[in-house]
């Protein structure tokens, strides 16, 4: 395993730019599948999880070029199905949760999709059932190999437009039924249906290729089917999740850091949410100013003066890829907060970490941990930490930035699965982190 040595307590200082968007990415790359033409697509970030689907994709039988930097060709015009019931599909496949998504494509234009369970971060239950409810309902049979847990959905007849209600609003759910139902005969009417900026990009790729979505930004989505999809090209939008992870970095070690290129309009409430804790979040035209926050930030009460509360949501609601941030950016705001992190039950389980570096935080429960700020009145101290999945891992490494001494992270695996080249990018604006086999 991987190990950063990170000497923190040191003020950085300059510019970043976003990678491409990890979430857009893995739905938009499965969308390839949909047309035997080319697709360009532009801002791919070069991740683990990304790379690991390219390469799922290419043993798949699609010509990939690659182009430049993040951008790549794609042409999925001899594809080798067969691959679908490999034991080397059932080994990549089952090591990346967003290969799930590539059943919906090839269910929608060759009439059968496999997939085996598949893998991700340990984050909690994250069930299937409205990826496959939602292709049942499209008129697809559904079987699952249970010694082998090996799923799969066939409709040697083709698909059927209907009308389905989610039992949640599931991204990848979502994405995955969007692009089963674009060339399904008849309309389909998805309700309670996903409405994140990735998802939004996803059905505007998708109606540049020739699908006919409309409701798109909303909860119901609308969709005519269509015999064929075109080739197109698209580019990935900055990835919110980042943006939102130099935020709290600027916050917690003081620094003055300008965030390139963000699209303000696709970061929903990530500016408003970072700005309950206190801290300045300035617009120059499409970056975002942090600056030096030497006297530290406070967080902010509700009217009634009861103490903050910032809980996760469906879009439009707060992201819960952010809370492990929130949370951990809170352990030096002056103030209280109580963090409820609603879709996850394990997510808040590294909390022991930051405890361990002198954090104050009582783990109420799997879902909710109350936060008392430091006001940087004591600083975190270095320690030894695991990264147990991305975003606890971004977290734990923006402690440990912030910390006085020298802390050691290891199992860093986790955090390339989700940050592209995070070490050389922390180290250009200032940072003392140092990569370790």
């Amino acid at each position: 395993m991987g190990t950063f040595q990170i000497e923190g307590g040191h003020q950085l200082k300059g510019s970043i730019q976003p990678q491409g968007a990890k979430n857009e990415a893995l739905q938009i790359l499965c969308a390839v599948l949909l047309t035997p033409e080319e697709v360009i697509i532009n801002n791919i970030p070069d991740i683990v999880d990304v790379n690991k689907l390219i390469n799922i994709l290419s043993n798949l039988g699609v010509k990939i070029q690659k182009l430049g930097k993040g951008k790549y060709s794609f042409i999925s015009d001899a594809l080798h199905l067969e691959y679908l019931e490999s034991e080397q599909f059932k080994k990549e496949g089952g090591g990346l949760r967003g290969s799930i998504m590539i059943v919906g494509p090839l269910l929608a234009r060759f009439g059968k999709g496999y997939i085996p369970r598949p893998g991700g971060d340990k984050i909690g239950r994250r069930r299937l059932d409205t990826h496959f409810e939602g292709m049942i309902k499209l008129g697809a049979k559904f079987r699952y190999n249970k010694e082998e847990r090996f799923y799969g959905v066939e409709a040697p007849e083709g698909l059927k437009g209907t009308f389905m209600l989610l039992d949640e609003a599931s991204v990848t759910g979502t994405a995955n039924i969007v692009m089963a139902a674009v060339m399904a005969k008849g309309e389909t009417t998805i309700y309670n249906a996903a409405c994140e900026p990735y998802l939004q990009q996803l059905c505007k790729m998708l109606n540049k290729m020739g699908a006919k979505i409309s409701g798109i930004g909303s909860n119901m989505l609308k969709i005519e089917g269509v015999k064929e999809l075109k080739g197109c090209e698209h580019t990935v939008l900055p990835d919110m999740i980042e943006i939102g992870s130099w935020i709290g970095l600027a916050a917690m070690t003081k620094s003055e850091v300008t965030i390139k290129n963000v699209s303000w309009n696709d970061l929903g409430l990530i500016p408003a949410t970072f700005r309950k804790l206190g801290i300045t979040i300035e617009k120059k035209g499409d970056d975002i100013f942090i600056p030096a926050h030497k006297d530290g930030y406070e967080i902010e009460t509700f009217i009634d003066g009861s103490f903050m509360t910032i809980s996760d949501a469906p879009w439009p609601g707060f992201t819960p890829d952010l809370l492990s941030i929130i949370l951990v950016v809170a352990t030096q705001a002056k103030g209280e907060v109580l963090i409820h992190q609603k879709m996850f039950e394990s997510r808040l389980f590294f909390v022991d970490k930051l405890i361990d570096m002198g954090a104050k935080i009582i783990l109420c429960d799997p879902h909710r941990a109350t936060v008392i700020g430091h006001n940087f009145k004591s600083t975190l101290k270095a320690t030894t930490m695991t990264s147990p999945d991305i975003r606890a891992g971004i977290s734990l490494l923006i402690a440990a930035l912030s910390a006085k001494g020298t802390s050691t992270i290891h199992n860093i695996e986790q955090i390339d699965r989700g940050y592209e080249n995070i070490d050389e990018r922390l180290r250009a604006i200032g940072a003392k982190i140092i990569r370790t086999s």
